[in-house]
């Protein structure tokens, strides 16, 4: 069955349509602002979810103390918009990447990460240009081993090297804990904070990450700042996680069922190109509202195949249905614009104006 929202959604905008409700996007912010005032951290949010200006600045109103962004393509898209408290939590290597962060550097508060020398080695040229210092913290690891020192010995001989380094000061740690590794994060942090006192350095910033990580935030003693993201709309993985309910979903892929060619079988306009391949390790590659026991099995391109073997009910050829994506941050990587709305108005279009920056 289709909503007459969702009709509406299809005669003016075709499927398939990312569309967000933007009194669950208030209310999203508001909630986990004030979770993290209630810890006593302050809140620094990822845009990498929403990439929108707009959004960031709305969090940041709410009482966000700047945003975190993950490639500088980001970050440019948001200090042009007047943001200007500005964390990059990844590794920036190159001179065109140096050229780049001098100039954000001139008109932004930036934050860089790093884990290793040859990063390091890099940043004062940024700074020199920039005409200002810049502000460097270590990237620890601490169970994800994704990026990120492994040792508290490491951490503190790298923020030996920034300070030691022409036109950077070592700010603090940045950490994203496994969820269930904070006493193991603890310990790493305790022992490397050690270790900078010994040699008269201190970690003015200790910032953990993560949406997922919410039910442990102000678990970590020293941590000044978190860092989700992905709460502004959540999705199915955060369901999952038990950070989020559906009724904090607040982004939906509206899409058409275009073929139903056997019982148990059909087909979305919704494909690879929309809802992406990254399952997050759940089964299937979202969860449909009107049709929750069915199953988005596989894609092709521009093709969703259901598998209604386990559903009790059936669409139709022609039904619009919405769907909560497993990840919403790739999903909306996909999208040029997200239609706005307010229970069952549409309040306009939003640009996703940070997507595609991946450099």
């Amino acid at each position: 069955m289709t909503t007459p929202l969702a009709a509406k959604i299809a005669r003016e905008y075709g499927t398939p349509a990312a569309v967000i409700d933007m009194d669950r996007v208030e209310r999203n912010i508001a909630r986990i602002q004030a979770a993290c005032d209630a810890a006593g951290v302050a809140n620094r949010p990822h845009i990498k979810t929403h990439k929108s200006p707009m959004l960031a600045r709305m969090q940041v109103a709410a009482g966000a103390r700047g945003i975190t962004c993950q490639k500088l393509g980001e970050a440019e898209v948001m200090a042009n918009a007047g943001i200007d408290d500005i964390l990059i939590s990844y590794n920036l290597i190159g001179d065109e990447k140096m050229a780049r962060l001098a100039a954000l550097q001139a008109k932004a508060n930036m934050t860089v990460a790093a884990d290793n020398s040859t990063v390091i080695s890099g940043l004062p040229r940024a700074a020199a240009a920039s005409g200002r210092p810049l502000s460097v913290v270590v990237e620890c690891d601490t169970g994800r081993k994704r990026a990120g020192v492994e040792t508290p010995a490491e951490a503190v001989a790298l923020a030996r090297e920034i300070a030691a380094s022409t036109g950077l000061q070592f700010a603090g740690f940045m950490l994203y804990p496994t969820e269930t590794g904070w006493s193991d994060a603890q310990k790493f942090y305790d022992e490397a904070l050690a270790g900078l006192r010994a040699h008269g350095l201190d970690a003015a910033m200790v910032s953990t990450g993560g949406t997922p990580n919410m039910k442990n935030v102000g678990k970590l003693k020293g941590a000044t700042e978190h860092r989700p993201g992905t709460y502004i709309y959540n999705d199915r993985m955060q369901v999952a996680a038990g950070v989020a309910g559906w009724d904090d979903c607040a982004l939906s892929i509206y899409s058409t069922v275009v073929s139903r060619a056997g019982p148990d079988r059909g087909i979305l306009d919704a494909g690879s190109k929309t809802l992406t391949s990254d399952t997050g390790g759940l089964d299937g590659h979202g969860l449909i509202l009107e049709h929750p026991e069915a199953k988005i099995a596989r894609f092709a391109e521009e093709h969703g195949f259901l598998d209604l073997t386990r559903s009790n009910t059936r669409p139709h050829v022609g039904d619009v249905v919405r769907i909560v994506p497993n990840h919403v941050c790739v999903v909306v990587n996909m999208m040029d614009e997200v239609v706005m709305v307010r229970g069952e108005e549409i309040i306009g279009t939003l640009q996703v104006a940070a997507r595609g920056k991946l450099r």
